[in-house]
C-alpha cells in the first residue's frame, strides 16, 4: 500500500514575481525578462502572455508590440533571482523536513507525515507564509507520487484560482489524465510520445491503464516507473542535493572582443564565480577546462572554436591559483585577428574538500588558503558580488554582456537596498 504524499511547490512566473517584490507598482502589469545580452524573452508575466508574446521570442521582433502595450522590460538579474530562490527554499525547509530543490523555482516536499491534516488547507497556509516571508506567489500540487504532484501543480497553476490542487481522488485524477497530452507528463519527451502513440497510447490515462510490460518494452524501466507513478504508486523518492561534479561559468560578450587582455579579464571573472560555487558546496577541483569561440553564424573563414584543459597536482578551490592556470590556457587558445563572441571555464573532476590530498611535488596550505577564500566570500556576501576582487578581473569590463534594463541587487548589495519613504 502506498502511504506517500508529495507536494510540488512552484513559484508563479518566478522572474517576473521577483521584480514585483521590490516594485509593487508592477502588480497586474505585463512584464518580460530578457536573456543574456538582452536577446530573447526568457520569462513573462501572465499579462505579457495574454498579449501573445511567446517564450524565447527575439526581443527585436516584438519590441514594437512591447512598447505599444507598455510592457515592462528587464534584463536578467540572476544574482537577484538566485538569492530570492534561496529565500523561498529556506522558508520551505523551515516548514517541511524532507525537501528536494528541483530547480530555481520548484521544490518537491514529502508531506506524508501530514496525512492527518486537511492537506489543501495546509497548502494554503504554506502559500500564505511563503508570500508573507518572501513576497513570491506559489502554486502547490498534491499527489501520492512525484509525477502526480507535478500533474496536480499544472492543474493548480492553469485552472485553479486558489493555486492549490489535490489529485489524490481517483475519479478526479482519471478525468485530468484523460485530457493530459503525453508530452505534458514529467519525464516523457517528444520522442517517447511518438513511440507510445505507435502502440496506441494517446493520453496520460492510456499510459496509466496500459500493460506495464509493454510500457517497459517501449520505454525501458524508466517508462514503467512513470506508469506506476501515474497510478499513485510512488517509485521516485525525495532525492538529496548532490554536489556537482563539474561547474561551468560562461557568458557571451556584449560586443565582439579581439584583445587578449579583455579575454583574460572575462575568463578571470567567470573563474571567480565558478570558484564561489565550488566553495559553497565545500569542494575542490582537480582540473579546469577553458573554451573560446567566435559566433557560429559568421562566414566559415572567420570562425574559430577551441578548448583546452589542464589538471592540478592536488585539488584546489583557491581562486588565485585557478585563475593563474586559466589565463595560461587562454593565452594558449588565443589567435590574433578573430572577433570572439564567448569564452568560458569549467571546473573538472570535483572532489569533497573533506578528503584532502597531498603530493610529493606540490604543497598547498589548505588552512591558510581556505581562510583567505572564506574572507573573500564573506565580504562579497555582505557587501555585494565583486565588492572584493582579484586584479586579474579588471575594472572597466567594457566586454560585459548587455544588461541595459537590469534591476537592482536589492538583496545582495547593501548599497542597493531600497529606501522606504
Amino acid at each position: 500500500m502506498n502511504n506517500k504524499i508529495f507536494a510540488l511547490v512552484d513559484c508563479n512566473n518566478f522572474y517576473a514575481s521577483c521584480e514585483r517584490v521590490f516594485n509593487p507598482s508592477l502588480e497586474g502589469k505585463p512584464i518580460v525578462v530578457l536573456s543574456n545580452n538582452d536577446g530573447c524573452v526568457v520569462a513573462r508575466s501572465n499579462e505579457a502572455k495574454a498579449l501573445g508574446i511567446p517564450m524565447g521570442a527575439p526581443y527585436f521582433k516584438y519590441e514594437q508590440l512591447i512598447k505599444r502595450n507598455n510592457v515592462h522590460v528587464f534584463s536578467s538579474n540572476y544574482t537577484f533571482y538566485g538569492d530570492m530562490s534561496a529565500r523561498v527554499m529556506t522558508s520551505l525547509k523551515s516548514l517541511v523536513k524532507n525537501i528536494e530543490i528541483y530547480s530555481i523555482d520548484e521544490a518537491f516536499l514529502d508531506i506524508s507525515s501530514f496525512y492527518y491534516c486537511d492537506l489543501e488547507e495546509t497548502a494554503h497556509e504554506i502559500r500564505s507564509l511563503i508570500k508573507q516571508w518572501t513576497g513570491i506567489p506559489v502554486s502547490i500540487g498534491i499527489g501520492p507520487s512525484k509525477t502526480l504532484a507535478k500533474v496536480a501543480n499544472r492543474q493548480a497553476k492553469k485552472y485553479e484560482a486558489s493555486n492549490v490542487f489535490d489529485i489524490r481522488d481517483e475519479v478526479i485524477r482519471e478525468g485530468i489524465l484523460e485530457q493530459l497530452p503525453l508530452e505534458e507528463i514529467w519525464g516523457i519527451s517528444t520522442r517517447w510520445g511518438r513511440r507510445l502513440r505507435k502502440i496506441g497510447i494517446e493520453t496520460a490515462l492510456d499510459l496509466a491503464k496500459a500493460n506495464p510490460r509493454y510500457v517497459r518494452k517501449t520505454l525501458s524501466i524508466v517508462g514503467e516507473r512513470i506508469h506506476h507513478e501515474l497510478n499513485g504508486v510512488s517509485c521516485i523518492d525525495i532525492e538529496e542535493v548532490k554536489n556537482k561534479k563539474n561547474i561551468i561559468s560562461s557568458k557571451s560578450f556584449g560586443r565582439k572582443v579581439m584583445l587578449l587582455q579583455e579575454l583574460e579579464e572575462a575568463v578571470s571573472n567567470y573563474t571567480s564565480r565558478a570558484c564561489e560555487k565550488l566553495r559553497s558546496q565545500n569542494s575542490r577541483a582537480r582540473g579546469v577546462y577553458v573554451f573560446l569561440r567566435t559566433s557560429p553564424f559568421i562566414d566559415p573563414d572567420k570562425r574559430y572554436s577551441n578548448g583546452v584543459s589542464t589538471f592540478f597536482t592536488i585539488p584546489t578551490s583557491n581562486t588565485s591559483k585557478i585563475i593563474k592556470e586559466v589565463k595560461r590556457l587562454t593565452r594558449k587558445l588565443f589567435i590574433y585577428g578573430y572577433e570572439y563572441q564567448k569564452i568560458g571555464v569549467m571546473l573538472l573532476d570535483i572532489t569533497d574538500a573533506e578528503n584532502e590530498q597531498y603530493s610529493f611535488y606540490e604543497y598547498e596550505n589548505y588552512d591558510l588558503s581556505d581562510s583567505v577564500m572564506k574572507t573573500l566570500d564573506s565580504v562579497n556576501a555582505r557587501y555585494g558580488s565583486s565588492a572584493l576582487m582579484l586584479g586579474a578581473q579588471g575594472v572597466k569590463k567594457d566586454w560585459k554582456m548587455k544588461s541595459e534594463k537590469k534591476s537592482g541587487a536589492y538583496t545582495t548589495n547593501m548599497f542597493q537596498i531600497p529606501f522606504v519613504k
